[in-house]
């Protein structure tokens, strides 16, 4: 079995004029990292990878969810193309994982991640917000032949105030 918990970044500024990949999380998506992260233990698999995209606010998120979870920052792997906002680019790195990893955390962006737990997923889920997080199970052991699999839970912000 192979186990996909994907988690959008948090909500962040578009106050400065900074590139889209150089936008840092505001005051709300940080708040909002912490609430969800440490409401998520009891549904991780017992061993898992983290991996973020490269942009900033999906590396802070990742950087938060990690330290909530006393998992190592130094062991985050960044992604460059987890940069992508394709559902189809998105798949294309989740399914070259290697089979020793049963489990990857992953921190990305939308589109990509609601149109991927969408196709993967069992449950349609209209909009994965920021610091939205889904689990997937599948019943496969090649990261290349993951297909239909159980949406096995969901956390959102809104699910905890």
């Amino acid at each position: 079995m192979k186990n996909l918990v994907l988690i959008r970044h948090a909500k962040s500024s578009w106050e400065a004029p900074l590139k889209d990949f150089d936008r840092p999380l505001m005051k709300r998506g940080i708040i909002d990292a912490h609430d969800v992260s440490v409401k998520i233990s009891n549904f991780l698999p017992k061993t898992y990878i983290i991996w973020s995209s490269t942009a900033a606010r999906a590396s802070e998120t990742a950087l938060i969810f990690a330290q909530n979870l006393s998992y190592p920052i130094e062991s985050i792997v960044y992604k460059d193309d987890l940069y992508t906002f394709d559902e189809k680019q998105l798949e294309k790195v989740i399914k070259s994982c290697d089979n020793s990893l049963e489990s990857v955390i992953l921190f990305g962006h939308n589109e990509a991640i609601t149109n991927f737990v969408n196709k993967f997923g069992d449950v349609f889920i209209e909009n994965v917000p920021t610091s939205g997080f889904v689990a997937l199970q599948f019943e496969t052991e090649n990261w290349s032949t993951i297909n239909k699999g159980k949406t096995h839970k969901t956390i959102f912000p809104k699910d905890l105030k």
